[in-house]
């Protein structure tokens, strides 16, 4: 009997211990991810993967919505997000978050906010016309820095961009005055590689999967990508440190919450999005949008918001006071 009565008892322990309480279930409605961007942007495009994969894979058993929030490069989706307090309502972010405040277009900025994850990276890509005297970086810096240079450099769609952030770090590295350069603003990418193709442009940095289709069609040369290492799909492309240049450049997006989330909603989520990361779902959908596999929980992604708020005031001349 005293058997029987320990073994009851030690089952209620490990279902009590094992089962999250009411108040670490913030599931119980439905979760809706903002996309602070217009559908069929980069931004729409990550919260509608992550929505596809927690609802195909059943890792949440509630509904996944996303809204789109349009305007002011982001604002109006992050204003949205930090006037709410319910741990379900969340969105997705990327530099703008950072690089908008510090251009005097935002008075928000990352600590407005619950970091929960960083989520990818896309590499930056340094393009030059397909026939142009310029093969690799070594050479581009080389002529970069001749006092008697008058490169035109393109870049999409307004400077202070990841774009045009990574040509300045790379400049920074190199020894180059970018101050005397000559920047073209374009409002899109496509505008960009058709002025390098037509040589209105003589080189420009930006996104890998913007100009990917362009470069494998032999209309433009890719000089170098800013990631740690060779791409699998692109081994032919040196990175910036093969050039002697000691530079990675992310241009990332990750996931945030309203301001004041509990730590039981920041572990929902940590669990919600490790489980995420880990299909081969996402990591297909990763690989059909040239995007690399990025993940930090909520502690990384604050570590790794700070770096990035510092490493772009840095580059824009900025103080960071925040």
């Amino acid at each position: 009997m005293i058997k029987k009565l320990m073994i009851v008892f030690i089952s209620v322990l490990l279902v009590s211990c094992s089962s999250p309480s009411k108040k670490d279930r913030i599931d119980m409605g439905e979760i809706e991810i903002v996309a602070a961007g217009a559908k069929g942007g980069g931004a729409d495009a990550t919260v509608r993967a992550i929505q596809q994969v927690l609802t195909e894979k059943k890792i949440v058993k509630v509904p996944v919505s996303v809204s789109n929030k349009i305007g002011g490069q982001g604002e109006e989706g992050w204003k949205y997000i930090k006037q709410r307090k319910e741990g379900n309502i969340v969105s997705g972010n990327s530099s703008l978050l950072i690089t908008n405040n510090l251009l005097g277009q935002s008075q928000l900025t990352y600590k407005d906010f619950t970091p929960l994850a960083i989520l990818t990276s896309e590499w930056e890509v340094i393009v030059v016309p397909a026939n142009s005297p310029i093969y690799n970086l070594k050479q581009l810096i080389r002529t970069l820095n001749q006092s008697e240079s008058s490169m035109k450099v393109g870049i999409s769609p307004r400077l202070g961009n990841d774009d045009h952030l990574s040509f300045m770090q790379l400049n920074k590295k190199a020894g180059v005055d970018s101050s005397k350069l000559e920047f073209f603003v374009y409002n899109s990418s496509h505008k960009v590689i058709d002025a390098l193709v037509h040589h209105q442009l003589d080189v420009a940095p930006m996104s890998l999967s913007e100009v990917k289709k362009q470069y494998e069609q032999g209309q433009v040369r890719i000089l170098a990508v800013s990631s740690p290492s060779r791409l699998e799909e692109l081994k032919e492309i040196p990175t910036w440190k093969e050039a002697g240049i000691d530079v990675t450049f992310s241009h990332w997006r990750g996931l945030m919450g309203p301001p004041n989330m509990t730590k039981e909603q920041v572990a929902y989520w940590n669990k919600t999005v490790y489980e995420m990361v880990h299909t081969k779902e996402w990591e297909q959908l990763l690989k059909d949008n040239d995007l690399t596999s990025f993940y930090k929980n909520s502690s990384g992604a604050k570590v790794f918001l700070e770096q990035q708020s510092k490493l772009y005031s840095d580059l824009m001349g900025g103080t960071n006071d925040e």
